[in-house]
């Protein structure tokens, strides 16, 4: 029997980084079906967000992520980073960003 770990719960999160403000979203997914599904709850929920990155892992082996339109590499796959380092299953994130104006560049949105 191989041991995993699993979310306790939803949970969620706000950091502002020079006017552009971040929303974490994470929440316990068993599959790739629900995963999308909130990822489709947070886009429907945060339209008018510039950017809604997602990434995730569950226990059936399925793996993702995205940057939706932020540079290549450093949204979706940071973030995917961590969830693997963390030896969690069965999550996904989605960080939403509302721009604020000022280019982060790929260090800032790391």
């Amino acid at each position: 029997m191989s041991l995993f770990y699993i979310p306790a719960g939803a949970g969620e999160a706000e950091f502002t980084e020079k006017r552009s403000r971040f929303l974490g979203h994470v929440r316990h997914a068993e599959s790739e079906e629900e995963a999308r599904l909130f990822i489709a709850q947070v886009k429907k929920e945060h339209y008018d967000a510039r950017h809604n990155c997602w990434c995730y892992i569950v226990k059936d082996g399925a793996v993702r992520y995205s940057d939706d339109g932020e540079p290549a590499k450093t949204a979706g796959t940071p973030a995917l980073e961590v969830l693997q380092h963390s030896g969690l299953t069965d999550l996904i994130v989605v960080i939403t960003r509302y721009f604020g104006g000022v280019l982060l560049g790929a260090g800032g949105l790391t």
